[in-house]
């Protein structure tokens, strides 16, 4: 459910791209993003980094277009929203604090948020993460650039890439769980 939740301004961005205007397109993936934090907030959950920082994105990639530049193509929309979000995820990672830390503290519990390797995979999933943003920049790159490039291609680079990322996300922490396992209660200090 949560990785839905994540997904769902991203999905819903693409989608309509394809069949509305940039305009539409961002603002609603905007208010998707604020429903996303009303969500969070209202669960007693914290205001996520990547929520957030997705609205001020969204909105203001929409509020260029519709304010300054409305015939900026839809790639170039495209672009500047991947551009936007890899700045999230890169912050997160230059304040040592990256943006799936937030979700993932809230998926487990406290024993295992101690465990030595659970920041190594906060961290190596970030960095999943990041680098299908960039594929999606690249992908929005060859489309404006690369003159005859099919935009579909630029479009299942994008699709591939979240969605590799996605199922990264759900596949590595139950890897490190198959291949490390949680150790016996006797190793446990204290434990008798």
């Amino acid at each position: 459910m949560t990785i839905f939740l994540i997904l769902a301004p991203f999905g819903s961005f693409a989608l309509l791209m394809l069949v509305t205007s940039a305009q539409v397109s961002l603002f609603a993936s905007a208010a998707i993003c604020l429903a996303v934090v009303a969500i969070d907030v209202a669960r007693g959950r914290s205001i996520k980094m990547l929520g957030a920082g997705c609205v001020v994105v969204f909105a203001g990639i929409g509020a260029w277009v519709t304010l300054i530049d409305p015939n900026l193509s839809n790639s170039a929309v495209k672009l500047a929203t991947d551009v936007g979000v890899l700045a999230i995820s890169l912050a997160s990672l230059i304040i040592r604090k990256p943006f799936v830390l937030q979700y993932a503290l809230e998926a487990v519990d406290n024993e295992t948020a101690k465990l030595p390797g659970f920041m190594k995979a906060i961290y190596l999933i970030t960095w999943a993460w990041t680098g299908a943003f960039v594929l999606m920049i690249v992908g929005n790159m060859l489309t404006i650039y690369v003159p005859g490039f099919p935009l579909w291609i630029g479009l299942a680079i994008a699709f591939a890439a979240r969605n590799s990322a996605g199922y990264f996300t759900t596949w590595y922490p139950q890897y490190r769980r198959a291949k490390h396992g949680v150790p016996p209660a006797s190793a446990l200090p204290g434990a008798k």
